[in-house]
C-alpha cells in the first residue's frame, strides 16, 4: 500500500528506540531493503531527513512504506535480519551468492578413509576433518596427489572385487582383498592430518629418506621425481609466515571506505601462515559498522568453515558477533595481530583504488543502461528481465533457455532450461510451449514476476508470447531483439502496434541489450549441445528421411557410432543406401557436426 510522506512521519513517531529490524517497501509492497538497528527510531528517521547520495539516494527514492520488528537483543536482531534477507532477497541488500568459494580437502571419516577435494561444505555431516581453504582447485588437487603419492590410502568410491591399478603402482594397499591392520591406517591418518594442519616435517623426512634410497640404487630418475615433490612442499605449500606462534586457525577482516563503496579483505590464517585471502567491493547503504557486521555474519553461509577465532577492526561489535558465532571475536589494539588488521585494511584500500574505475564503468554499462531501457519503454520499474531463446536441429533435440537479469546483472541461479515435449522446427509452437509453462508456474507457485520479457526473435514470436501472458492475465511487457543479415543485434521491437526502435550502436544500452542476447543464446546453445551429446546414433537415424527400421538396424550393426558414420563420403554412403537417402543422411550428419562446434 502506498502511503504519503505525512503518513510516514506519523508512523515514525510511533517507532520505539529499541533494537530490531526494519523492512523498506516500494509502491508494489515489495520489500527492497532489510536492516537492523540498536535504536530503530533513530535509524529509520535518518532515511527521511537530510540528503543522500549514491545507492542510498536510489533506495530512498523508492521507499513508500516500512515495517519494523522489535526484538529483545542485538543478537536476536542480527539473526532476524539475516533470516529476513534470505527469505525476501531484497533488491538493495548485498548478496553473497556470487562471492567466490574456495576448495577444501576432506579426509573422509570412513573405515578406510579417502582424500577428497570439496566445495559444498554445508552438505558434509562431519566438518571436523575438513582442511583449507586452498587458493584454487589446482592447489588442492596437487596437495591431494602429493599425499596419495606418499600414503597408500583408498582411492576408489566403492570397494572393487579385485585390486586396481593403484595397488599395482604402490599407491593403495588393496583394501578390497587384503586385511590391513587398523594401526597402519591410523598412523597414515595421523601423518596426513599433521601435514594438512601445516606440519610438513614428517612427510619431508619421509621424502628425503626415500630420495636417498633411490639415489643409492642409482635410480636417479626416481630420485629427481622425489626432489621435485620436496621442492613443491617448500615453495608452494609453505605460505607467507606471520609472527603468530600459537597455530590457531583464525580469519582476519579488514576494510576501507571511499566514494560510496566498502572494500573488505579477509585473510585466512592457518598454522601461523596466511593461507589465502578473499576480497569484496560493493556500494554501501547502511552505517559502515552495520554493513561490516552484516557481511561478517553472512560470510560463513558461503561454504567457509568457521575458524577457532575471528579478528576484526575496531568499529565492529565483537560482543554481538561472539554471541552469534559462539567463538571468540577480537579486535586487536596493538602487537602483531593489530599489524595484520592494518595490513588487511591497506590491502582493502589498494583493491578499491585499483578496481574503482572498472566498477564505475560496469555500473554505467549495466545499472545505468537498465535505467535507460526503463525510460525508453516507459516502465515504472525494471528490476527483473527474463529472456528466451530456442534451439533445435532440423526439428530434433528441441530446447529453450531462459536467462534472468536482476538490476542490470545476470542472476545465474534463476536461469532455467526447457526440453520441448515434442520435437518440431516450429519456432512459434516452441515459444508458446515454453513461455506458457514458465508463466503458468509463476501463477501457480506465486513466484517473482519479471517486469519485462525479451524474446530473441521477431514480430511473430512477440505476438505468441503476448498471447500467452495475456491469456494468463499477467500485465508484463513483451519486446523482441531483432538481428540484421549478419546475425548481429540491430534494433529493439516494442509497443503496440510494434515499433522498431533504433539503438545507438556505441551506447551503453546497445552493449547491454547485446550482452543479454549473447547470454541467452550461449546458454541455450550449450544446453542444446548437452542434449545432443546424449543422443545416440539410433535417435539420429530416426530423423533421417528414407531410413526405416531395417536400414537402421544394418547401419547400427555396421557403424555403431555417429563419429564412424560421419567419416563416410556421399559416394560411400550410396554403396549401402539409395542415392536420395544417402544425400539426406550426409547433409544431416554435416549439419549435426557444424552445430556441435
Amino acid at each position: 500500500m502506498v502511503i504519503s510522506m505525512n503518513a510516514i512521519k506519523q508512523k515514525l513517531a510511533l517507532v520505539p528506540n529499541k533494537p530490531g529490524c526494519y523492512l523498506m517497501k516500494n509502491k508494489d509492497g515489495v520489500i527492497i531493503y532489510v536492516g537492523k538497528a540498536k535504536k530503530l527510531k533513530n535509524r529509520l528517521s535518518s532515511y527521511f531527513r537530510g540528503t543522500h547520495t549514491g545507492k542510498t539516494a536510489k533506495l530512498v527514492s523508492e521507499i513508500v512504506d516500512f515495517e519494523y520488528v522489535v526484538v529483545g537483543s542485538e543478537t536476536e536482531s542480527l539473526i532476524l535480519e539475516i533470516n529476513l534477507i534470505k527469505e525476501h532477497d531484497p533488491k538493495y541488500n548485498i548478496l553473497l551468492r556470487d562471492d567466490k568459494s574456495y576448495p577444501y580437502i576432506e579426509l573422509t571419516n570412513e573405515k578406510i578413509p579417502r582424500l577428497l577435494v570439496v566445495r559444498s561444505l554445508n552438505k558434509r555431516k562431519n566438518k571436523s576433518r575438513l582442511y583449507g581453504p586452498y587458493p584454487n582447485v589446482v592447489a588442492a588437487r596437487n596437495t591431494v596427489n602429493l599425499l596419495n603419492r606418499m600414503y597408500p590410502l583408498r582411492k576408489c568410491n566403492t570397494m572393487n572385487k579385485k585390486p586396481c591399478l593403484y595397488y599395482h603402482i604402490g599407491q593403495c594397499l588393496g583394501y578390497c582383498t587384503n586385511q590391513v591392520e587398523r594401526q597402519t591406517v591410523e598412523q597414515m591418518e595421523h601423518d596426513i592430518i599433521q601435514f594438512l594442519k601445516g606440519d610438513h616435517t614428517l612427510i619431508t623426512k619421509k621424502i628425503k629418506e626415500e630420495m636417498l634410497q633411490e639415489s643409492e640404487k642409482m635410480n636417479y630418475e626416481k630420485a629427481k621425481e622425489l626432489k621435485d615433490l620436496l621442492d613443491y612442499i617448500e615453495i608452494t605449500l609453505t605460505k607467507q609466515k606471520v609472527e603468530i606462534k600459537d597455530n590457531i586457525d583464525r580469519d582476519l577482516f579488514g576494510y576501507y571506505v571511499d566514494k560510496g563503496y566498502l572494500s573488505i579483505q579477509v585473510f585466512f590464517i592457518r598454522s601461523g601462515k596466511i593461507l589465502e585471502r578473499h576480497s569484496a567491493i560493493f556500494p554501501y547503504i547502511d552505517e559502515i559498522e552495520e554493513e561490516l557486521t552484516r557481511y561478517i555474519a553472512r560470510f560463513y553461509e558461503k561454504n567457509f568453515l568457521l575458524p577457532k577465532e575471528i579478528l576484526v577492526p575496531e568499529i565492529v561489535n565483537t560482543e554481538l558477533l561472539e554471541s552469534f558465532f559462539q567463538i571468540p571475536v577480537k579486535k586487536p589494539v596493538k602487537g602483531v595481530k593489530y599489524k595484520l588488521i592494518e595490513m588487511a585494511n591497506k590491502n582493502a584500500e589498494i583493491a578499491l583504488n585499483e578496481e574503482f574505475e572498472l566498477i564505475q564503468k560496469d555500473g554505467q554499462r549495466t545499472v545505468a543502461a537498465n535505467e535507460e531501457l526503463k525510460e525508453l519503454l516507459h516502465l515504472d520499474k525494471l528490476d527483473r528481465i527474463e529472456l528466451f531463446d530456442n534451439s533445435h536441429l532440423f526439428g530434433t533435440f528441441s530446447v529453450s533457455g531462459m536467462v534472468v537479469f536482476v538490476n542490470g546483472k545476470p542472476s545465474k541461479n534463476d536461469y532455467r532450461k526447457f526440453k520441448i515435449t515434442e520435437n518440431s522446427n516450429d519456432e512459434y509452437a516452441m515459444m508458446h510451449e515454453v513461455t506458457y509453462r514458465r508463466y503458468f508456474r509463476i501463477l501457480k507457485d506465486n513466484l517473482v514476476r519479471p517486469d519485462l520479457i525479451i524474446v530473441d526473435g521477431g514480430v511473430g514470436q512477440i505476438h505468441v508470447v503476448r498471447e500467452v501472458v495475456n491469456s494468463l492475465g499477467l500485465p508484463i511487457m513483451v519486446v523482441g531483439l531483432k538481428k540484421n543479415d549478419k546475425h548481429a543485434t540491430s534494433s529493439l521491437l516494442a509497443f503496440e502496434p510494434i515499433q522498431e526502435l533504433e539503438i545507438d550502436r556505441k551506447s551503453n544500452l546497445f552493449y547491454y541489450l547485446e550482452r543479454m542476447q549473447d547470454e541467452v543464446h550461449n546458454f541455450t546453445i550449450h544446453y542444446h549441445k548437452q542434449i545432443r551429446s546424449k543422443g545416440s546414433l539410433e535417435s539420429v537415424l530416426d530423423h533421417v528421411e528414407g531410413i526405416g527400421e531395417i536400414r537402421k538396424k544394418e547401419l547400427l550393426k555396421k557403424y555403431k557410432t555417429i563419429t564412424r558414420l560421419q567419416q563416410l563420403s556421399v559416394t560411400e554412403l550410396e554403396e549401402i543406401l539409395p542415392s536420395k537417402t544417402a544425400n539426406h543422411l550426409y547433409e544431416f550428419l554435416q549439419n549435426y557436426e557444424k552445430n556441435r562446434k
